[in-house]
């Protein structure tokens, strides 16, 4: 474990945390480092989790399917981002989402009852696990808020301005990158490729954007 310390330490789910305190809770909470090929499944809508994963190396995705096969992407993981603790932390609850590595990578899995039930060793560090834990949570749902403001305009001109204009906002620049490419984009936005880039090109003529991939502009008018 002592080899990831350098990226657990910046997450949040440990903010504020000495090295000897998240060794001791990843011992406390028999943390598990396992494996996952892309394409595959870390969790699976249908099923119930006690644990939460946080990624280590690799990337992975949060998606709704359908039985046709249409994703929604929710959100993109890469390392230092965690999975499942809403899930984990409702006992019983079903997921209604997967989690599905993107690319090759390496995913802590951290059961969550030993988060949110007494610590037989008293860890003085506890109550500040469970207030980072409810901050990953709080963050989680405002994200989804943000979600749910986009894929609410009418068009997807205005879909794909709402959610570049908070992009923006967000870097606190007008110049940004976005961690999705075109699919993933159309697919969070629940938008039609084709439609998508076609707006995207009107906007670039008219000079609202310009866009490079994942790398865009925006453009702003004075009033004069």
């Amino acid at each position: 474990m002592k080899a990831y310390l350098s990226l657990l330490k910046h997450t949040p789910f440990f903010m504020a945390m000495s090295d000897e305190e998240i060794l001791s809770i990843l011992q406390c909470m028999s943390a598990v480092v396992t494996p996952y090929p892309k394409g595959s499944y870390i969790l699976r809508a249908g099923n119930s989790t006690e644990v939460m994963g946080i990624v280590l190396s690799g990337s992975a995705v949060i998606v709704q399917e359908d039985v046709w096969g249409h994703r929604n992407i929710l959100d993109i993981l890469s390392p230092g981002d965690s999975c499942g603790e809403v899930f984990a932390a409702s006992m019983g609850s079903v997921l209604n989402v997967s989690v599905v590595a993107e690319a090759d990578c390496q995913v802590l899995l951290l059961n969550i009852n030993r988060i949110l039930s007494a610590c037989s060793n008293t860890c003085s560090h506890h109550a500040q696990l469970i207030r980072n834990l409810v901050n990953v949570i709080a963050g989680k749902s405002l994200r989804m808020h943000d979600k749910i403001n986009h894929i609410s305009k009418r068009s997807t001109k205005e879909k794909l301005l709402s959610y570049l204009s908070s992009e923006a906002d967000r870097c606190g620049s007008l110049s940004f990158t976005i961690p999705y490419n075109r699919q993933q984009l159309a697919d969070y936005l629940c938008v039609e490729r084709a439609a998508m880039s076609v707006a995207l090109s009107q906007m670039q003529k008219d000079g609202i954007l310009q866009y490079s991939k994942n790398k865009f502009t925006l453009f702003t008018y004075s009033s004069d």
